[in-house]
């Protein structure tokens, strides 16, 4: 039997070059040589502040992302996680077999706290067995996420640990599927590409106007340009984006200018930004296209999640015989 592969992204928006070169590149990577399900991961959307008038809108933006970005219904399954409801039943009974203290200890409960003191939630708590009941649900291999999920995998495979313990053997413990882009920088000159700050992201959605001027406000470092490239900063956060988008040949030229101190980051920015806007214009044309056709969209959601749930199912059904719930 092939691999299982499972990823999902929250619904909060359309997607962000962070997401398409982190997650839905190697997803598209590994659709051609394993099973793969892919995910809008709507429920865990809902344990920050979120509009619940958009949220339905959010979910098919991102679906209308994921065909257009190339992932094809005929080789991955496509699923909205609140439609296939065993993914709560198995995070419930999941749960029963995990400690409180573990998950209060992870790194992004902690800073979710921190950055919404006025809405912690069990929800928020929860998140990585929900997580990981997304992941062994469909006995998922490989996950392709960024490192800073790395924690909540360990999560996962310390659930599949102990539930294979307790009732034996059931579900892999996944790994991480690693990608080029899994970490993409920050337009805003430090951290990690992000839709929750402001300056921080471009859309894949974006014309090349508009993705000019949010690289002409990306920083750039003071002082001469002169030397070896810096090792982070608003100007190595720019030779970097080139660098995912294989953009050798200005890479070097930029990285000489550099060197010889007669670099123009205006320049730099132009060029890179027509670098991103032509590989994303491919990705605009198909994506006008399923818009077009909504039809056509709602067939392949309607197949998707039922073949999701009848999977689930089996594996639901496995799970509550071992735990003496039949």
């Amino acid at each position: 039997m092939k691999k299982r592969v499972y990823s999902g992204i929250r619904a909060t928006g359309r997607l962000h070059l962070g997401n398409y070169l982190g997650a839905v590149k190697g997803m598209l990577a590994v659709q051609e040589q394993y099973d793969c399900v892919f995910a809008v991961v709507d429920l865990h959307t809902i344990t920050v502040p979120y509009d619940p008038k958009t949220l339905s809108q959010s979910v098919r933006e991102i679906i209308l992302d994921y065909l257009a970005a190339g992932l094809d219904p005929e080789k991955c399954l496509l699923e909205i996680q609140s439609r296939v409801p065993q993914h709560t039943e198995l995070a419930y009974l999941l749960s029963t077999i995990y400690q409180v203290a573990r998950l209060e200890d992870l790194p992004t409960y902690k800073e979710k706290k921190a950055q919404y003191p006025q809405y912690v939630n069990m929800g928020l708590l929860f998140y990585p067995v929900l997580m990981a009941a997304d992941i062994m649900l469909y006995k998922g291999d490989f996950v392709p996420v960024g490192i800073d999920q790395e924690p909540h995998l360990e999560v996962t495979r310390e659930i599949a640990r102990k539930f294979n313990q307790m009732f034996g053997p059931t579900f892999p413990e996944p790994v991480r599927f690693k990608t080029p882009g899994e970490y993409v920088p920050s337009l805003a000159g430090s951290g990690k590409m992000s839709k929750s700050i402001e300056g921080s992201f471009i859309n894949l959605t974006d014309d090349l106007e508009t993705i000019k001027k949010r690289l002409a406000s990306a920083p750039t470092d003071s002082g001469t340009a002169g030397g070896a490239l810096p090792k982070e900063g608003g100007v190595a956060n720019l030779f970097k984006m080139l660098q995912l988008f294989r953009a050798d040949d200005v890479y070097k030229k930029y990285e000489q200018d550099y060197i010889a101190g007669k670099i123009r980051y205006s320049d730099l920015k132009h060029d890179l930004a027509d670098v991103i806007f032509t590989e994303l214009q491919p990705f605009q044309q198909r994506r006008k296209e399923f818009e077009n056709n909504p039809k056509r969209v709602d067939e392949i959601l309607e197949k998707s999640n039922e073949a999701c749930r009848k999977e689930a199912e089996e594996t639901m059904g496995e799970v509550r015989a071992k735990m003496g719930l039949v």
